[in-house]
């Protein structure tokens, strides 16, 4: 297998052109192309800048998850802080785990930002939600969104060999009015829900609002995460 290290997205293009698989760090495909066959060429993004950049507002594609730390808000580096071994943490990408992932651990935190996707295509690169980065697996670059007030996640146990944990993730952005916006995501099973609701009130108030979401369908253990959480969220000092 030729392992190709483009330094810039133009020749990135160029080796997904001749028919490169993009890889990250191959934690979600070895053992398939153990059983399968090795490709004939693959690519990887760490050498291109927009793919590596870490920072306030913006995680590429190509970090691997060990990396990801208090540059990016709270919710992000606990999100990437949980997923499975330490050794799979210094090897798994973002990308790989957002788009190569059935789990997609990183998905609700990336929700509660209300990040935006930077992908490449056949026409270049652009920008797009998270839906459809999700929906159509697309080459995802770097995920970009606006720091937010405060952010917050949860991760309940889970059993060896069963269904995904239960997680909560939920952030605290400004609205355009000057009050507050309570963006919460949930993945239950491998269903993933994100919902929203004003903080203009008490907890109570916002806890009620979300009970009248498809998020008050949950069962009683997921539903009283999600309350542990909001609540412990909306009382950080940083909202004032």
């Amino acid at each position: 297998m030729l392992l190709s290290l483009p330094t810039t997205v133009s020749a990135l293009r160029e080796c997904l052109a001749q028919g490169a698989v993009p890889v990250g760090g191959a934690t979600l495909v070895w053992a398939t192309w153990q059983r399968e066959g090795f490709p004939e060429q693959a690519v990887s993004l760490r050498e291109v800048p927009e793919a590596t950049v870490l920072g306030r507002e913006e995680l590429g594609a190509a970090v691997l998850l060990h990396q990801v730390d208090d540059r990016v808000p709270e919710v992000l580096r606990r999100a990437a802080g949980s997923v499975g071994t330490g050794a799979v943490r210094r090897a798994a990408t973002v990308g790989g785990n957002l788009v190569g992932s059935t789990l997609r651990c990183l998905l609700p935190a990336a929700l509660v930002l209300d990040a935006r996707a930077r992908v490449l295509g056949g026409e270049g690169t652009y920008e797009t939600d998270l839906a459809e980065l999700v929906a159509k697996r697309h080459l995802l670059l770097s995920l970009r969104w606006h720091a937010p007030l405060t952010s917050g996640y949860r991760k309940l146990p889970g059993d060896a060999g069963g269904p995904p944990p239960f997680v909560v993730a939920t952030a605290v952005h400004a609205d355009a009015e000057g009050g507050h916006l309570l963006r919460v995501a949930v993945r239950d099973g491998y269903e993933v829900i994100a919902e929203s609701a004003s903080h203009g009130a008490g907890a109570p108030e916002v806890l009620d609002a979300l009970r009248r979401t498809p998020l008050g369908a949950l069962p009683p253990t997921a539903w009283e995460a999600v309350r542990a959480q909001v609540i412990e969220t909306l009382a950080d000092p940083a909202l004032g």
